[in-house]
């Protein structure tokens, strides 16, 4: 019986250092395979390869990519890196060209900064375009049908669900205006839609960030001040002259005096004449502010971000009248005996 329990007692001594080995087995060849996994997968002889990580693209597929291209030894731990460095869901679609010489956390970093997209489109809409211009520089590069695009953005209230500023448009009105100017990516192939939504989101962000609380003091509705901010964007050519020519256009309203915007005139015109004449002025427009007191109907044009700021936050001057000094700038006055002068001088 002793030597029963002595046997018993020498097998579970056995049995804990059989234990402890295969743990310490085990935490060895982890720790290999963990050494293994980050490394690279060829450091004597990198090869360069090309791949492509598809749009939408989940951790685990970017994994099954880079291995079937032969650049991680294990899918497993790449994931635990992604997830370590907080990178899951992060990783960019695009082509890449990477190498089998690069471990895992050099791969998870060029993934994270994200490759070149073929799907990718960028395209660039300057500040004070109209709508039709929108609309030719879109078709000539490829990424719509005019007719639709105009036709889609003719009435507002197409896209007034999805965008509430738009229910503050008066009933008839277009998208003139509201296709914020700046550049932007889109996938190859996106719809009219598509495009007109994301330079409506841009508003959107424009709207909540400056013009929503700024407008409260204005006096104007949304769509007065779009107005207003489209045609210090037309007239203006020089960022910090902007504040001065609304404060121009805000002094003329509060004395009754019609704006006499040519940039008006041109757009009732439907044309940018580089000079008008006096029966341009004369043409019979609601647009036409030499013949019509206040704001425009709507605006005239996209207005850029500057434009917006000058409408809200107007310089505190006197100034009824500026002038062309013909290289960008303008000379102000505060009547009209000093305009006139100012427009002989620069004349001569």
């Amino acid at each position: 019986m002793v030597e029963t329990a002595k046997k018993k007692k020498a097998n579970k001594k056995k049995n804990r250092i059989g234990i402890l080995c295969l743990i310490c087995l085990i935490i060895l060849f982890g720790r290999a395979h963990y050494k293994r996994g980050i490394g690279p997968v060829s450091l004597e002889n990198p090869v360069e390869v090309s791949f492509e990580i598809p749009m939408g693209s989940s951790t685990s597929k970017v994994s099954d990519i880079l291995e079937s291209n032969g650049l991680i030894n294990s899918k497993l731990i790449f994931k635990y890196i992604v997830r370590k460095d907080a990178l899951d869901g992060k990783l960019k679609a695009g082509q890449y060209t990477l190498n089998s010489g690069m471990n895992v956390e050099e791969i998870v970093e060029s993934l994270s900064k994200g490759g070149k997209n073929t799907n990718i489109v960028k395209f660039t809409i300057p500040e004070g375009y109209e709508l039709k211009q929108i609309a030719r520089r879109l078709s000539e590069n490829g990424l719509v049908d005019e007719e639709r695009f105009i036709n889609l953005t003719e009435d507002a209230s197409k896209f007034a669900d999805k965008y509430d500023f738009l229910k503050e448009a008066p009933e008839g009105s277009s998208l003139e205006g509201y296709l914020f100017p700046s550049t932007y990516d889109v996938e190859s192939g996106a719809s009219e839609e598509v495009i007109i939504e994301k330079m409506l989101n841009t508003f959107g962000e424009i709207y909540k960030t400056t013009i929503k609380n700024g407008i409260k003091d204005t006096g104007l509705s949304l769509n007065e001040l779009v107005a207003l901010a489209s045609i210090v964007e037309r007239e203006g050519k020089v960022d910090e002259e902007r504040p001065l020519i609304a404060a121009v256009f805000y002094n003329r309203i509060k004395q009754g005096k019609p704006l006499e915007s040519c940039a008006t005139v041109q757009y009732a015109l439907g044309e940018r004449k580089e000079k008008l004449t006096f029966d341009d002025l004369k043409i019979e427009s609601d647009y036409n502010t030499y013949k019509h007191k206040g704001l425009p109907p709507g605006p005239i044009a996209s207005p850029g971000l500057k434009s917006i700021e000058a409408a809200i936050n107007p310089a505190n001057v006197d100034y009824l009248f500026f002038v062309s000094n013909g290289d960008g700038t303008h000379t102000f006055t505060t009547n009209f005996k000093d305009h006139l002068d100012a427009k002989n001088k620069n004349n001569h």
